[in-house]
């Protein structure tokens, strides 16, 4: 189970408690619509299911989103831009090639 209290990221800015209060608080407005659709969607079945594992799912990646956007406005709709950009083109432009990546790898590695 996530820890419910609120502490600092490694960015100085306090990462929102584990519940969904403090969670949906600390999203944007834009954000807090696709969260309070989620949750509704994740109740319904947890209802159905009697299954709180998606409620525990959901709250940390939530919490993640929350805690990053809080030191960083704006990476969710970055990223979710970036991966559209890359489903829509099926290339990914501002990645390396695989040869640059083993060659970055092995120099990491002293190899």
């Amino acid at each position: 189970m996530p820890d419910p209290a609120p502490r600092p990221a490694a960015s100085g800015q306090p990462v929102p408690g584990a519940d969904p209060r403090s969670i949906r608080q600390s999203l944007s407005a834009e954000l807090r619509v696709e969260f309070d659709a989620e949750w509704s969607h994740v109740m319904d079945r947890a209802k159905a299911s009697m299954e709180l594992g998606s409620i525990q799912d959901l709250l940390r990646k939530w919490r993640h989103i929350a805690s990053t956007e809080t030191s960083s406005p704006g990476t969710h709709a970055r990223v979710m831009a970036k991966a559209e950009q890359i489903l829509r083109t099926g290339r990914n432009s501002t990645a390396g090639s695989y040869t640059d990546m083993q060659a970055l790898i092995r120099q990491r590695l002293g190899r």
